[in-house]
């Protein structure tokens, strides 16, 4: 009982330097975001870096493989968020 209480507690912090909306239940967490403008992506991957940044931080990787990006809207620009130009540092 006391287990999922401590790992709330250790990834508490994750939205901490991000300005997208992060859900986050369990071991599972979500970012998004509304991406209308090339200001607007440039802004969420920066947050993705940010994430990645605090994951290797605290030692605590994403699963790349579950990780998904889902476009939703018809005029949607199915943006590749892949490129990461923030270090660990920032």
């Amino acid at each position: 009982m006391l287990g999922p209480l401590l790992f709330v507690l250790y990834i508490n912090d994750i939205d901490h330097s991000v300005s997208s909306n992060i859900v986050k239940f369990a071991d599972d967490s979500k970012i998004f975001n509304t991406v209308c403008s090339e200001e607007a992506i440039g802004n969420l991957r920066t947050d993705l870096c940010r994430l990645l940044a605090w994951s290797k931080e605290w030692q605590m990787l994403f699963n790349i493989d579950k990780c998904k990006v889902m476009h939703l809207g018809y005029n949607n620009p199915s943006v590749d968020y892949g490129r990461c130009a923030v270090t660990s540092g920032s």
